[in-house]
């Protein structure tokens, strides 16, 4: 299952961007976050393939979602300009930001290649 995410969750579980400048990711699997919006058709199509994917990698990985209109601060902490975006998150090092509806295979590959993830 995806998790929605506020602000204020972001912080507790991902990264609390507003005390921390150097990135340290609190999670303890590597994590997909997805920003879209309701409106937004791409976005559309991009969420039932994460969904998928979330019960595919169930316990490898968690996926989250975050909506653009209602958390705007969060948004522009990390430059989210269009969407759909996906921010790809290892355990350890650097996230890796992907934008436009991405098929399922080049998904699974990012979970692979960036994430570790078999």
């Amino acid at each position: 299952m995806t998790e929605q995410l506020t602000n204020a969750s972001f912080q507790e579980k991902i990264f609390d961007y507003a005390t921390q400048k150097e990135w340290s990711y609190k999670g303890d699997l590597p994590a997909i976050i997805d920003f879209y919006a309701d409106w937004c058709g791409p976005c559309k199509m991009v969420g039932p393939i994460l969904e998928a994917l979330s019960a595919e990698y169930e316990g490898k990985l968690h996926v989250y979602k975050v909506n653009t209109d209602q958390e705007q601060e969060l948004s522009a902490a990390f430059g989210i300009q269009s969407i759909p975006s996906l921010l790809f998150i290892p355990v350890a090092g650097q996230p890796q930001i992907a934008m436009g509806a991405l098929p399922k295979a080049s998904l699974q590959g990012a979970i692979k290649d960036v994430l570790g993830v078999q």
